[in-house]
């Protein structure tokens, strides 16, 4: 499994997962346990419903950081 998800959108999964937990604990519904789905691909960094697409929101593996300014530190 090759990550497809990146880090805003991990950051947006945790979110929604947790808000659908928390309303699914308030009405007293077990419908909340939804919420465990984007925990999980946001754990796991990896979404199925992303593969038939050809969807990944994670950086390019040939792209670079920015250098900074001034060039690299000296190590």
């Amino acid at each position: 499994m090759k990550a497809n998800i990146g880090t805003a959108d991990r950051v947006v999964r945790i979110i929604i997962g947790l808000a659908i937990i928390g309303v699914g604990i308030c009405y007293r519904s077990w419908w909340g346990l939804i919420g465990l789905l984007p925990l999980l691909t946001a754990a796991v960094r990896f979404c199925p419903a992303y593969v038939p697409f050809g969807i990944s929101t994670c950086k390019a593996e040939g792209e670079k950081p920015p250098v900074p300014p001034g060039g690299p530190k000296p190590a």
